[in-house]
């Protein structure tokens, strides 16, 4: 990991609308809350929660994915649904929180935002309330609320993320990933004072591939974010998930990995992040 990703060469542009700070941790029995995020786009954010919900469901669990990417929602078209009812209509009350909320393939529940509505592209205090609202009354029907975030750190992101108690931020072993990860990781430590978050190394090329970046990761940022005195920052590899063409398969024709083609690297990687997610 080169130095280029210092802040003073490379700096992350935060600006104002972007200081989102952490919102207490839910009280009370309920879901443990899993935001999955990244800090570029095309890196297979979608890919992994959906998958991972699978992978939990499949161990008895019981999984809510929260489609949390309310401008570019696309986890409709990784799962293949056509939903007649949306968070847009919980939002404007043309439909009940249990209207619609669906069940998916691979045994758990998604919340599906739709496509293209701009006027959820930025966080309005309408959007915040009700987002909050919608979490809050679902935690306690889950053992898991995913929230599938946009990417990068914008405040509908980062406030998505600040939502929930564990994050898991995505990215693959390309350059430009890795930046914009290491961006989003220094955000979310320095604006929302987090001191754990996890990583998910998708598409690597060989054994080992993701412990490396994890720690070459984890030296920049102990280096440049700056923890209070007697604080340190952890960044923990939490899975690696191998290249692998039944992937691009499963894709292509929007189905589950975890379900059709269940004895792939790929399937088999994610069945381990859901058991290191499950042993914390």
């Amino acid at each position: 990991m080169s130095t280029s990703m210092d802040p003073a060469a490379s700096p992350v542009p935060v600006s104002p609308a972007t200081s989102v700070t952490r919102k207490p941790a839910p009280r009370g029995p309920g879901a443990r809350t899993v935001a999955v995020t990244s800090g570029k786009g095309g890196v297979g954010k979608t890919f992994v929660t959906a998958n991972l919900a699978a992978a939990l469901a499949a161990r008895g669990e019981r999984v809510l994915v929260l489609d949390a990417d309310l401008g570019l929602a696309n986890l409709d078209v990784v799962l293949n649904l056509h939903p007649k009812l949306t968070l847009h209509d919980v939002f404007t009350e043309k439909a009940t929180l249990e209207q619609a909320i669906l069940p998916a393939p691979g045994g758990f529940h998604v919340l599906l935002a739709g496509s293209g509505m701009v006027e959820y592209s930025r966080l309005t205090p309408e959007v915040r309330d009700k987002l909050l609202d919608i979490v809050e009354a679902v935690r306690p029907r889950f053992d898991w609320i995913l929230l599938d975030t946009g990417a990068g750190i914008s405040d509908v992101v980062l406030f998505a993320v600040s939502m929930a108690t564990q994050v898991l931020v995505v990215a693959t072993p390309e350059p430009t990933s890795l930046t914009d990860a290491y961006a989003t990781i220094k955000v979310l430590a320095t604006q929302q004072d987090r001191r754990e978050v996890g990583l998910v190394v998708n598409q690597t090329n060989r054994v080992g591939e993701g412990r490396l970046i994890c720690g070459q990761l984890q030296q920049v940022l102990q280096r440049f974010v700056g923890p209070k005195p007697g604080q340190t920052f952890k960044l923990e590899l939490m899975g690696e998930v191998k290249m692998d063409v039944a992937v691009r398969q499963a894709v292509l024709k929007r189905q589950l990995v975890l379900e059709h083609f269940p004895g792939s690297d790929a399937a088999q990687c994610i069945k381990a992040l859901a058991a290191k997610l499950l042993e914390k």
